[in-house]
């Protein structure tokens, strides 16, 4: 798919998304494939989708957010992952690196598995690899949501049946 194709994919999913989300959409639901059977109470209630490509890897995001007084603040947001480079773990890894613009040497971070699927998690941050070239990230962004919400979260995203 040309560059051109890819813009308009992601501006009618992002466009389809935003008014789901105007028309009552529940943040938990369907991402990219998978189900999200659990968001943090403390999550922000307005809730958008988008579809973007960075770096070759196409996204599915979902992002949880609350109004401010000088704005808007992201509470949680969650990737759906799909590329060719993610070809393993660390592989995944070294990609969100680079996209956090992190040293994948001097992120903290540990090794963990989502039942089958190996990852990394931090205090803020949990991914996982699905399977070559399909990978999860779970985000916090904001002090209200803790490692309790973090892990609740995670074990919520699931792949769906279908």
């Amino acid at each position: 798919m040309g560059l051109f194709a890819r813009i308009v994919v992601a501006v009618l999913v992002g466009a389809g998304s935003l008014l789901l989300t105007a028309a009552g959409r529940g943040a938990e639901g369907e991402l990219g494939g998978f189900v999200i059977g659990h968001v943090p109470p403390a999550a922000g209630d307005d809730v958008s989708d988008f579809a973007t490509v960075w770096g070759g890897v196409d996204f599915s995001s979902r992002v949880w957010e609350r109004e401010v007084d000088d704005g808007y603040r992201v509470d949680l947001k969650i990737n759906v992952l799909r590329g060719e480079r993610l070809s393993g773990v660390d592989e995944l890894r070294d990609f969100l690196a680079e996209y956090h613009e992190r040293d994948p040497e001097e992120w903290e971070r540990a090794s963990f598995h989502d039942g089958a699927y190996p990852g990394y998690r931090s205090a803020r941050q949990a991914f996982w690899l699905v399977r070559p070239g399909v990978g999860v990230s779970v985000r916090l962004y904001s002090d209200r949501l803790d490692t309790t919400d973090l892990e609740a979260t995670v074990a919520g995203v699931r792949p769906s049946a279908g």
